[in-house]
């Protein structure tokens, strides 16, 4: 794995930025804005993802990392549940279902890779940066 200088070079944050956009974007139209419960909840799931890479990141400790890159990865599962309540009540077609739920099982994938190198490396402290 190559020296990560800022959160900003992850590539599971960078895949998370674009999913906080996606969900934004379908969350801001027709009967999906009213629903203000699953709307705003949703939405700080995609943002907790890379919320939660970006302060693991920037603790002090592997250790540390790897916990909030846990949490992250259950926000990428909250997400996709999320999905399927949208897709339940009509809000979703079954494409931009299958597009959102296909991000978010990514983002969770790169994630699970990111902790598994992480836990099997030699790295002390945060001399990942």
């Amino acid at each position: 794995m190559a020296t990560i200088h800022r959160f900003e070079e992850i590539e599971s944050w960078q895949k998370a930025r674009e999913l906080v956009k996606a969900i934004y974007t379908v969350t801001r139209r027709g009967d999906f804005t009213k629903d203000y419960g699953l709307k705003d909840q949703i939405q700080r799931a995609a943002v907790s993802i890379m919320s939660n890479i970006a302060e693991g990141y920037e603790r002090d400790g592997k250790g540390e990392f790897i916990q909030f890159l846990s949490i992250a990865k259950a926000s990428a599962g909250e997400v996709k549940s999320q999905l399927y309540v949208a897709l339940d009540t009509g809000y979703l077609s079954e494409a931009e279902f299958s597009e959102l739920s296909e991000q978010a099982d990514g983002i969770a994938r790169l994630i699970g890779g990111l902790i598994k190198y992480l836990k099997s490396s030699k790295i002390k402290g945060n001399k990942y940066r």
